[in-house]
């Protein structure tokens, strides 16, 4: 089918879709927080909803100059919003809706990759065709129709890139007991042979699996090390399991697979885990320290966050909404929800502050409210070789990238 086609299909007008913000329902504050400016999530600006990530999306690849001619297109839109107060917010699919622009932004890409004959540009192309697609579903809530079809679109451009990549992509079917099956992807390395070293990677709550690609590419491939990413429960194809209390229930399924994968060196397997990912991360360490080489976290969300009324407050309403909707409580008073959330928190559950024998390395950011110091040093000091990573706020995209390539070295070293 041709990918016109498929986009044809899926965004046929066919009823009144449901607008983003609509749908989680709870009290949502507007003009009342400060503005934050956060690395792994990005700025608040009181006239969108959205959180405006523009380091991720350059860091996967989405020019700067491409990012502000779509939010220009959505800010000037004079549609229906749902909420005159915030930009993002145009009804339907059409004109400055979020999803109908940066999807028409991915099809621009997706046309040129359809039409490119050199088999790189084309890789490259499908891929930035598939993080403008991904960007269109942001921050894939449950039940956000547009959204999930655009998903559909970002992991068909993946795995179009994939056909054309220089790397070797295996696609993965993993059973999970008691429900449906879900699908993780296998990146191998061109260096060294199989089985290789292996990183899972445990993303975020608002991310898909092909927004890990440039993590590959270009920290983890050069290393010879292979790359395996599976989606947080109730986003991409694992939508079918509602997030629970016991957070690494999926990935810890996976884990116990790999045994039977050809390409896995399953002895040599560490977890690198980012915001609420982390808390997946290291609930392994302390459930799977014999399948669990090492594990190493970013800005992690393991226990202030889910804990802290004060902290709550301070974050964005989109983040609160991600943490509704995935743990299915999009209909639930913020008090219900607050109280649920500290159920979460991996010290309530009596895991952090007890020893592992797993090493485990925390990065964080200064000033980050999401994740503050104390964070960090709770995961440090929860390991027998604990360490704590400070990564300077400025420059924020070099700071970055040496933290990457800092915490991609440790991992190799703890795989050797």
């Amino acid at each position: 089918m041709a990918p016109a086609n498929l986009t044809e299909k899926l965004f046929k007008p066919s009823f009144k879709y449901p607008e983003t913000s609509t749908l989680v329902h709870r009290v949502h504050h507007h003009n009342t927080h400060p503005p934050m400016h956060s690395a792994l999530e990005g700025d608040t600006v009181n006239c969108w909803y959205r959180t405006i990530n523009r380091l991720m999306w350059m860091w996967r690849g989405v020019d700067p100059l491409e990012v502000e001619e779509v939010l220009s297109r959505i800010a000037v839109s004079q549609a229906e919003h749902s909420d005159p107060l915030l930009l993002d917010t145009v009804i339907g699919y059409r004109n400055g809706n979020w999803i109908y622009e940066w999807s028409n932004q991915a099809m621009h890409w997706q046309q040129k990759a359809a039409d490119e004959k050199d088999a790189n540009l084309a890789s490259e192309y499908w891929l930035k065709a598939a993080n403008l697609y991904s960007i269109a579903g942001y921050p894939h809530l449950k039940g956000d129709t547009l959204a999930e079809q655009a998903e559909a679109l970002a992991n068909k451009a993946f795995e179009k890139s994939s056909e054309h990549s220089p790397y070797d992509l295996k696609e993965l079917e993993f059973k999970i007991p008691g429900g449906a099956p879900i699908t993780g992807f296998l990146h191998l390395p061109n260096e060294g042979k199989a089985p290789f070293p292996t990183v899972m990677v445990c993303g975020g709550l608002d991310t898909l699996q092909s927004d890990h690609q440039r993590l590959f590419r270009s920290y983890l491939a050069p290393m010879g090390i292979a790359m395996l990413t599976i989606d947080m429960p109730s986003i991409g194809f694992s939508s079918k399991w509602k997030l629970t209390q016991d957070t690494s229930f999926l990935h810890q399924q996976v884990l116990m697979q790999l045994s039977d994968v050809p390409w896995v060196d399953a002895s040599r397997v560490s977890l690198l885990g980012y915001r609420f990912g982390a808390n997946v991360a290291v609930r392994l360490a302390y459930l799977e320290p014999r399948r669990v080489r090492a594990v190493a976290t970013l800005g992690a969300l393991v226990h202030s966050l889910l804990s802290d009324p004060k902290c709550q407050e301070q974050v964005p309403d989109m983040y609160m909404d991600v943490l509704a909707s995935r743990i299915g409580m999009s209909t639930a008073s913020d008090s219900a929800l607050k109280t649920e959330l500290n159920r979460y928190s991996l010290k309530t559950q009596g895991l952090l502050g007890r020893r592992t024998p797993t090493p485990m390395l925390a990065a964080y950011w200064e000033s980050d409210i999401f994740s503050p110091k104390s964070e960090a040093r709770l995961i440090a000091d929860s390991s027998s070789e604990g360490k704590i990573l400070t990564i300077k706020s400025e420059p924020l995209y070099q700071h970055f990238d040496s933290a990457l390539h800092e915490i991609c070295e440790w991992l190799e070293k703890q795989m050797r």
